[in-house]
């Protein structure tokens, strides 16, 4: 096996006007555009670096998980703005995250650390059903 170091991963997701898509990741989501071609473009907020691809590469609806200093503040921030969350800070076993859906039903996952002493939260899946922890294991909330 090669020891050939991998670099960051850096999503690329389909979106149906790549125009309607930059305006809302900088305007909604506050990432700043880093270079763009007509029908594809880089998109990033610090480390963080998402390729908005215009009608190809990938079926749409993707989902991406993004780590970010402060979930709460990331959530104020993005009610504000109008974006569309999907899901608002839950705490879970792995982090407290949250979910945004941008225009062409993507999903970013934007989590930071675990609330200490908080119960585990509810799970929204793509279809809308709600999940719940019981035992270590996921049911279908009613």
């Amino acid at each position: 096996m090669s020891n050939t170091a991998f670099e960051s991963v850096s999503p690329v997701l389909r979106v149906a006007e790549l125009s309607a898509a930059i305006a809302y990741y900088t305007e909604k989501l506050g990432f700043q555009v880093r270079w763009q071609s007509p029908v594809f473009a880089n998109v990033g907020r610090g480390r963080c670096c998402i390729f908005l691809s215009q009608g190809d590469q990938g079926a749409g609806r993707a989902w991406v998980w993004a780590g970010v200093e402060d979930v709460d503040a990331v959530y104020e921030e993005y009610q504000a703005s109008g974006a569309k969350i999907r899901n608002p800070p839950t705490n879970y076993p792995w982090s407290c995250e949250m979910q945004v859906e941008d225009l062409d039903g993507n999903v970013l996952r934007l989590g930071s650390d675990r609330k200490a002493g908080q119960p585990i939260g509810e799970w929204l899946d793509e279809n809308g059903q709600r999940w719940r922890s019981v035992d270590g294991d996921w049911q279908k909330a009613e």
